[in-house]
């Protein structure tokens, strides 16, 4: 039987709730809208949903927003963000990979989950960042793991507000020099003063300089002491000669 407009539509919906719940790639999900579209007939379709469930068997997205009216899948973007000397971020509706990879160079990142969805029950964001800051927003009922190592900064993480082993999961690994990262737990809608927040990127790298400064003043210490060391076997080795 030959296929209408309407049934191509639906079978692609079908795959753009498939690639939100993470059951196909960004690659497979190419590759079959390509096929949904050249697709003649109902047999030509079958294929395209065979190894996906049934339409009223379909598992939920893990969605970290509470919506009324279930919502399209946000369009997937890269996975990688890059901030040198600047700033990036990500909020509103947007689709969470499973590994999100943030490097930074003296700059910043600010990633907002409250309204993001998650294409798995855990995602990680893996971090790399020199001199700089990641902030991250999360909704209530949302774990926070940190995995990641800190080298002269520090990561503020808040504590969990839920017991259920099936929760979301945000996993944070790599690595942060003379940084930090700054995770808050705020619902929808709860807005911070923008002057709060920039008081607390300002403490942060007051820090981070205070900690420099202390590093350097070891560092002199330990260069003067080696010093007196070198300069006290000399006359040491001048007297025995002399002697």
């Amino acid at each position: 039987m030959r296929a209408s407009d309407a049934d191509r539509d639906r079978v692609a919906d079908r795959l753009r709730e498939a690639l939100a719940e993470g059951r196909i790639t960004p690659e497979e999900h190419a590759e079959r809208i390509d096929a949904v579209y050249n697709a003649k007939t109902y047999a030509d379709l079958e294929p395209v949903l065979s190894d996906l469930p049934p339409e009223h068997e379909a598992r939920p997205r893990v969605d970290l927003r509470k919506a009324e009216e279930p919502l399209a899948p946000p369009a997937p973007q890269s996975p990688n963000l890059v901030a040198i000397f600047s700033g990036v971020e990500r909020k509103g509706r947007w689709l969470v990979e499973p590994t999100t990879n943030i490097s930074c160079v003296f700059g910043g990142a600010d990633l907002d989950f409250r309204q993001a969805v998650l294409s798995r029950s855990e995602v990680s964001v893996n971090i790399t960042c020199v001199f700089g800051g990641v902030n991250m927003v999360v909704p209530p009922g949302v774990r926070v793991v940190g995995a990641n190592t800190v080298i002269f900064g520090g990561n503020d993480l808040p504590e969990d507000d839920i017991a259920d082993p099936d929760a979301p999961v945000i996993r944070i690994t790599g690595t942060v020099l003379f940084g930090g990262v700054s995770v808050t737990r705020r619902a929808i809608g709860d807005k911070k003063r923008r002057r709060d927040r920039h008081h607390e990127i300002h403490q942060l790298h007051r820090e981070h300089h205070q900690e420099l400064r202390e590093r350097r003043r070891e560092l002199r210490e330990d260069i003067r002491e080696r010093r007196d060391e070198r300069r006290d076997r000399l006359r040491e080795l001048r007297r025995e000669r002399r002697g």
